[in-house]
C-alpha cells in the first residue's frame, strides 16, 4: 500500500511540471488555455518539488512524512485553484494526499499510539545499566537443564540484560476461522523494575491496523485501531495485568535468556526436559512450565495464568496458552530461538493465533536509540 501510494505522489508531482513547462514556454501544452505566469510557474515547480519529497519521506522519514504531506497539499491546490479551468481534475490526486496525511497525521502525530510508544520507551530506557557480566556462579540456584540452556543462549561471559529490543514480523488473527492478518511489530522490555512495551501494525483487508501493548509498574493495557481512528479492542484491568505478566516472562525466557538469573523466579524440577517455574512482579504471580530438548534447547512454554481476549477487548477467560518456538540461530552473540507461535488450548481443540519469526534482538539498547517499525 505505501509503494501505491508512492508512486500516486511521485505522478501527481511530475504532473505539476506542466504547468512548469506552460509558465516558462518549455513546451507548446495547446491543452493548457489558461496563460501562467513565470510567478505561478515557480509555484507549480514547489509543488511538484513537495510532492516527490512526500513520496520519498514515505521511506527515509516515515514518522514525519505526514509534515512534509501537508506542505505539499496547500501549495498544489493553490496551484491547481491558480489555473481552475484546465487543473481541476487535480482535486483527485490531492483528494487521496488528503487522506493519506490525515493517517499520517492519526498514526505518528502527537496524539497517536506510536507517539505514546516512543514517550514510554524514552522514558523506560533512561536509566544506565551496569556492566557486570553473567557468570557460573549466577547459574548455580537453577535447574540443570536452565543452566544448560543459559549457556547454549551465549549468556554466560555476557552482560546482565537491563533491557531489549526486539523486532518480528509475521500474521495474527482473532479465532481459528478467522482471516490472518499480516503483521509487523517491535517491542522493548526492561528487566530491573520489569516493563514491556509492544507496539504492531498489521493489515485487515486493506485497512492499517496499530496496536500497543503497555506494561508498566503494575499495570497493563491494549488498545488497537482501525485506520489508526477506530477503535478495534481496548483491554485493561487486573486479568490483562496477569496475562501481560505471563508474556513478559515468555519473553524473558524466549527472547532473553540471561534474565533468568533473576531472584523473582522460583524452579522446581519436573524431569530432565521440564521446569516449572513461578514468576512474580508487581503483586502478580504467574506460573509456567518449560520444555526443553535433549540438547538444551528451549521448544515451549505453557501456562494455565493467561486470559483470552474477546476479539474487541470486552471480556477475558482464562485459557492454556503455549508459545512453541524453533529454528534456532545467532542474535549477535545470543543464540536463540527465531520462530515460534502462540496458541490457545480450548475445549473443543488447540489453535495459534499468532506466528512470529524473529527478525532482530539487541540488549542493553542505549537511551534515545531509535526505532522504526511504523
Amino acid at each position: 500500500m505505501t509503494i501505491v501510494f508512492a508512486i500516486v505522489l511521485v505522478v501527481h508531482g511530475l504532473i505539476h511540471l506542466l504547468g512548469v513547462a506552460k509558465a516558462f514556454g518549455m513546451a507548446d501544452l495547446p491543452r493548457l488555455t489558461q496563460p501562467i505566469p513565470p510567478s505561478f510557474g515557480l509555484l507549480w515547480l514547489l509543488a511538484a518539488a513537495l510532492c516527490l519529497a512526500a513520496a520519498a519521506s514515505l521511506f527515509v522519514w516515515t514518522r514525519g512524512w505526514w509534515m512534509v504531506g501537508v506542505c505539499a497539499l496547500f501549495i498544489s491546490l493553490l496551484a491547481v485553484v491558480s489555473s481552475w479551468s484546465d487543473a481541476k481534475f487535480g482535486l483527485v490526486p490531492n483528494g487521496v494526499l488528503l487522506v493519506g496525511v490525515v493517517f499520517g497525521f492519526l498514526s505518528q502525530g502527537p496524539y497517536s499510539l506510536r507517539a505514546e510508544y516512543d514517550a514510554d520507551r524514552a522514558r523506560l530506557l533512561s536509566t544506565a545499566a551496569s556492566e557486570h557480566t553473567v557468570t557460573e556462579v549466577d547459574l548455580t540456584r537453577l535447574p540443570a537443564v536452565v543452566q544448560r540452556y543459559l549457556r547454549l543462549s551465549g549468556a554466560v561471559g555476557r552482560p546482565h540484560v537491563h533491557n531489549f529490543r526486539a523486532r518480528m514480523h509475521g500474521r495474527i488473527r482473532s479465532g481459528p476461522d478467522a482471516r490472518w492478518m499480516p503483521l509487523a511489530a517491535e517491542q522493548y522490555n526492561v528487566v530491573g523494575e520489569p516493563a514491556r512495551l509492544f507496539y504492531m501494525t498489521a493489515s485487515m483487508l486493506g485497512m492499517p491496523v496499530l496496536g500497543y501493548h503497555r506494561y508498566v509498574g503494575s499495570a497493563a493495557s491494549m488498545r488497537v485501531k482501525a485506520a489508526a481512528l477506530l477503535p478495534v479492542a481496548t483491554a485493561g484491568g487486573a486479568e490483562m495485568t496477569q496475562s501481560e505478566t505471563v508474556t513478559l516472562f515468555n519473553d524473558m525466557c524466549v527472547m532473553a535468556p540471561a534474565t533468568l538469573i533473576d531472584r523473582s523466579i522460583a524452579w522446581d524440577t519436573i524431569d530432565a526436559h521440564r521446569v516449572r517455574a513461578r514468576f512474580s512482579n508487581a503483586g502478580f504471580v504467574i506460573h509456567a512450565d518449560l520444555w526443553f530438548s535433549d540438547s538444551g534447547e528451549l521448544t515451549n512454554f505453557v501456562s494455565d495464568d493467561r486470559y483470552q481476549g474477546s476479539p474487541d477487548g470486552a471480556t477475558l477467560r482464562r485459557v492454556r496458552w503455549s508459545t512453541p518456538v524453533h529454528g534456532y540461530r545467532s542474535f549477535g552473540a545470543a543464540r536463540l530461538a527465531a520462530a515460534g507461535e502462540g496458541r490457545w488450548h480450548e475445549h473443543g481443540g488447540e489453535y495459534a493465533y499468532i506466528e512470529l519469526t524473529i527478525d532482530d534482538v539487541e540488549y542493553n539498547v542505549p537511551d534515545g536509540e531509535d526505532s522504526d517499525v511504523d
